[in-house]
């Protein structure tokens, strides 16, 4: 049960399985941006982002790196997601779709999240605005002059990494091969979507224990409330059905929900990382995306709902895209089924064999 609901949750929960698998060459660091210096115009003295990279880069004919994968994660998550038994055990093993030893996969943490610069870790409040587009620059400059990167194989994202990977597409158009949005829509956050982030921040601002954002703990009664609207977005009622089938069962499984996610979240990051996507509009530049893309939702996602018709409408922009929609069945998870490869692998071997050969 207990497990089923790590997925449920994947994009708003930082508890994860990790694979025991040794996978090759993997390493963790961190990368510091002097000066950097926001969309708005608010600057940060120095803004680190925190990374993990799996593999080995390896040079094409040109002499240039060949092999390079971006796996960006979804809203409040963290890199350290994709090291779960549930993703990297079915991604990065030997023989697997984006086996290490083939690839050099990048696992960034965007900013405001995991072990990059974060509110939470001083600022609070007074940390600069970021954005999706603030997000994206600073992960090109880790990959470009860091990582000493000029081309990538493939960009997959997940939830806010979808989004992400989009706004990579018509940014850089020349930078990959192939993008795999998982559970996104290329469109500006409205409605119901942005109804839940507007009011899961309120209520956390409503907390008199938040004041301001300058709290010694953390706001609970604000996280909790703000939690219930995470919950209703991103969880699958047939799974939940399953898990928690009883009273008891279902009363025991809010419990591990609450405890488990007040744990993991700071509540200023929460706000930030919301927040984040209020300037984010792929739509009008989606026809400047050169690479192949393959966006997969599922029908059972209630952030995305396929019934609004967004990707049928905006997938047609792109001259080298396809729309997916995933069938709801008894493995899909919800939202977190953009975290279940076993679930939509076979459309990303197809997507690397197709883009192999554009």
């Amino acid at each position: 049960m207990l497990k089923t609901y790590t997925l449920l949750l994947s994009l708003f929960l930082s508890v994860y399985t990790f694979a025991q698998t040794a996978y090759p060459n993997l390493r963790e660091g961190n990368y510091t941006i002097t000066h950097y210096t926001f969309e708005n115009g608010q600057e940060l003295a120095a803004l680190n982002l925190h990374y993990y990279t799996i593999g080995t880069p390896q040079k094409g004919k040109d002499g240039k790196i060949a092999n390079a994968v971006l796996i960006m994660h979804g809203t409040t998550s963290s890199a350290a997601a994709f090291l779960s038994k549930q993703f990297a055990g079915e991604l990065f093993g030997p023989g697997q779709l984006l086996d290490a030893s083939k690839y050099f996969i990048i696992l960034p943490d965007a900013i405001g999240h995991g072990k990059s610069s974060r509110p939470g870790d001083s600022l609070h409040m007074h940390f600069p605005n970021y954005t999706y587009n603030d997000m994206v620059t600073a992960e090109h400059e880790l990959v470009t002059k860091h990582l000493g990167i000029d081309h990538l194989r493939l960009i997959l994202g997940t939830s806010m990494g979808a989004m992400h990977a989009w706004v990579w597409g018509y940014t850089y158009p020349d930078f990959m091969d192939a993008l795999l949005p998982l559970a996104c829509q290329p469109a500006h956050i409205a409605g119901r979507n942005r109804m839940m982030r507007k009011m899961a921040i309120d209520l956390i601002k409503m907390d008199p224990a938040w004041n301001n954002g300058e709290y010694s703990t953390q706001p609970v009664l604000g996280l909790t409330g703000a939690l219930s609207s995470f919950f209703f977005m991103n969880s699958s009622p047939l799974q939940l059905q399953q898990s928690a089938s009883t009273r008891a069962a279902a009363d025991t499984l809010v419990t591990h929900i609450r405890r488990a996610n007040l744990a993991a979240l700071d509540a200023n990051d929460v706000i930030y990382a919301l927040e984040a996507s209020r300037f984010y509009d792929p739509s009008p530049y989606l026809s400047k995306i050169k690479a192949t893309v393959y966006a997969i939702n599922s029908a059972d996602d209630e952030i995305n709902p396929a019934e609004l018709g967004v990707m049928e409408r905006e997938i047609k922009k792109v001259a080298h895209g396809r729309y997916i929609l995933l069938p709801i069945t008894d493995k899909t998870v919800g939202h977190g089924t953009n975290s279940l490869p076993a679930i939509w692998g076979g459309y990303l071997k197809e997507l690397l064999e197709v883009s192999a050969k554009q």
